[in-house]
């Protein structure tokens, strides 16, 4: 029985890796932000020589399995998403049968609402994939933890296929599905012919399906970022760039990759109340309206926090606060029951 209990991300320009544990396991204890260092206290010697060379590694996924020093045993299952970011899923010891086996079969596509600041109504979700027993309680996404060219592929089919059921909803005519591209994806030759087949297939409004790339995958190969990311757009898709303001040349990236929309990091968000990151909000938003381009605040764990987004001029929020990732027969009820957001 598989029992996927939290999720982790690791930042190596920091050496920290961040656990999220569901409040009720026996391993809530390791919740919070960690220096490697510190957290190898915690483990047996050799889990943590065996964390640091999967973090360390050259291999693109990442699956360790840890030993903390009373004797009970969890499990790393993810993968890097750019060069010194990984994320991935915690899970205790029954699950490795299942990733064993591969996550293709496993994972399902589940949908975060994205809501317009302007009217407090869903504009749009962002397709996610999770394991289907997951609880969903902390808010790091596991989305990006399997950097698999068939996950990506299915994870653009489920969204055009979404995106046909809720367009046929009243008012739902103008929604649109997001989906995360990785650096694997940016050279997979069959990429583009895949979007263009899925927007002429479902009869797709130009920039209803939108594609979130991150500035440090697409630095991996720029030319080739810009050069896809331009017949991306061509064939009718949008671009999103997603985790802005956490990498170190975004400015530079954005005169150069025809992107559509900013989707600024959770961790700016999360401190908003700081004054200083809220001059440097209003000046991303401020930038973002001069190139013509729409502002998403994700990570939004607190409704009171939507006055002061909507007052610095984001376009969209997207959170926890506003609705967990859920299935597509869910979406349904969830526009059918949502009051708009004051």
């Amino acid at each position: 029985m598989s029992d996927t209990i939290g999720e982790w991300s690791w930042r190596g320009d920091t050496n920290r890796l961040i656990m999220m544990v569901e409040a009720e396991h026996i391993l809530a204890s390791l919740n919070g932000e960690w220096r490697l260092p510190d957290f190898g206290k915690l483990l047996d010697g050799l889990s943590l020589r065996r964390l640091t060379k999967a973090l360390e590694g050259n291999d693109h996924s990442v699956t360790c399995e840890l030993r903390l020093a009373d004797g009970q045993i969890f499990q790393l299952a993810g993968a890097f998403i750019d060069e010194n970011v990984a994320r991935g899923v915690l899970v205790v010891q029954e699950t490795r049968a299942a990733l064993d086996e591969g996550p293709g079969p496993t994972l399902v596509p589940v949908f975060q609402p994205i809501l317009s600041l302007n009217t407090g109504r869903v504009a749009g979700f962002e397709a996610l994939a999770r394991w289907p027993e997951s609880r969903q309680r902390s808010r790091g996404s596991a989305a990006r933890a399997f950097d698999d060219q068939a996950l990506a592929s299915n994870m653009l089919i489920h969204a055009a296929e979404a995106l046909s059921t809720w367009t046929v909803l009243d008012g739902m005519e103008e929604t649109f599905v997001q989906v995360n591209l990785t650096s694997r994806d940016l050279v997979d030759d069959t990429l583009v012919d895949l979007v263009t087949a899925l927007i002429s297939g479902h009869k797709l409004r130009q920039g209803a399906l939108r594609l979130e790339l991150t500035e440090q995958a697409a630095l991996r190969d720029a030319d080739r970022a810009v050069e896809v990311a331009t017949a991306l757009r061509d064939a009718g898709a949008a671009l999103v760039l997603d985790d802005f303001g956490s990498g170190h040349s975004s400015f530079l990236w954005l005169a150069h990759l025809p992107a559509d929309s900013l989707k600024i990091d959770a961790d700016l968000i999360a401190q908003v109340g700081n004054p200083r990151v809220l001059t440097i909000l209003e000046s991303l938003n401020l930038l973002a309206r001069r190139l013509e381009m729409k502002t998403t605040a994700e990570g939004v764990e607190e409704l009171e926090t939507l006055g002061v987004l909507r007052e610095i001029g984001f376009s969209y929020v997207q959170g926890f606060a506003l609705g967990l990732p859920m299935e597509l027969a869910a979406t349904l009820d969830y526009l059918r029951d949502r009051a708009p957001v004051a």
